[in-house]
């Protein structure tokens, strides 16, 4: 069996690192040359929460040969028509894409590859990218876990093996409900990854600011009432009942819901949003699939969502030169 990671960036590369340190084998494919270079002379260096250097095997597009039975996609999604496109000529016959993407990417890339031949998979952790070769894992060593699902209501010949890939660095859990799954991480993401960008901070700073806690806040009600009107279950994460712990329909639960944010997300304080890595260098975030795809639910199921709706408007400013990342961008949410 072939497996490979394509965008092998931050989060790619410590999961490549993790499943060949722990006897799997796994190719990790980045365009970045530098980072590749670095991977093949030094290895894969995870730091942060953990400390290690892994070596493994890394190329870049052009070097892809052969096909492969499980390809992990972790590209941004702006690019994925382009991508799984290329991917398809690389995939075995009964081969398989797992989406390790923000957002719903799974109806987009069965559209290309078939339903059959998709996986999804949500992640709840995360990392950064720093030197070429070199990945700070930001997420506590105990939060490394993984959610597996498909669109499909057929069994995968590969969800075993996926399954077993993705053991080798952390725990694996199977989603009848992945629909559900998708809306647990994207309303993660939306909130705090959101205003990560917004804010030009981390995590666990968008949640201790009093200030930005109530916009946070605000975004995952939004979320919640969403999927409430759409009749979407979401998931729990990593055993938590985002619902019962954070909706609210009166003073006392939304005071509650206020207080436990910050602790609910502890372990993850020091995550800094993707998508404000992209702003910093200039490049465009995928916030359109993050808050604008709660923001286009709400429309389809007629609840507002005025708050991801800032955060779409003010990240395109930033994109646009007009604004910078900082808690100077309060004042549009106040």
């Amino acid at each position: 069996m072939r497996a490979a990671i394509y965008g092998a960036g931050s989060l790619g590369t410590i999961l490549g690192a993790y499943i060949t340190r722990n006897g799997g084998s796994i190719d990790l494919i980045n365009r970045n040359k530098a980072h590749v270079e670095a991977l093949r002379k030094s290895g894969a260096r995870v730091t942060g929460t953990v400390n290690f250097t892994q070596p493994v095997t890394a190329y870049t597009p052009d070097e892809m040969s052969g096909e492969y039975d499980i390809i992990f996609l972790m590209t941004k999604q702006q690019q994925n028509e382009e991508v799984v496109t290329f991917l398809k000529g690389f995939l075995a016959a009964d081969g398989v894409i797992v989406t390790l993407q923000n957002g719903l990417p799974e109806l987009g890339i069965a559209g290309i590859v078939g339903e059959g031949r998709v996986l999804g998979c949500t992640v709840a952790w995360g990392a950064t990218m720093g030197e070429p070769g070199v990945c700070e894992l930001t997420s506590a060593p105990d939060s490394l876990s993984f959610s597996l699902g498909s669109l499909s209501q057929k069994p995968n010949a590969h969800l075993d093996d996926v399954k077993m890939l993705l053991e080798k660095m952390g725990t694996v859990e199977i989603d009848r409900n992945f629909i559900g799954s998708r809306w647990s991480k994207l309303l993660i993401n939306a909130a705090f990854s959101g205003m990560s960008a917004v804010l030009g901070c981390t995590f666990g700073e968008a949640a201790g600011n009093k200030r930005s806690r109530r916009v946070v806040q605000a975004i995952i009600k939004e979320c919640i009432d969403v999927c409430s009107a759409g009749k979407i279950r979401i998931e729990p994460v990593q055993g938590k009942d985002i619902v019962k712990l954070l909706d609210y329909g009166n003073a006392i639960k939304k005071a509650f819901s206020f207080f436990i944010i910050p602790i609910a997300i502890r372990k993850h304080a020091r995550l800094k949003a993707s998508m404000l890595q992209d702003l910093e260098k200039g490049k465009r975030s995928e916030v359109d699939a993050i808050n604008g795809a709660v923001c286009v639910y709400g429309r389809r199921v007629s609840v507002p969502t005025p708050m991801n709706d800032k955060v779409v408007e003010i990240i395109h400013r930033i994109e646009a030169g007009e604004l910078s990342p900082s808690f100077d961008n309060m004042r549009y949410f106040e």
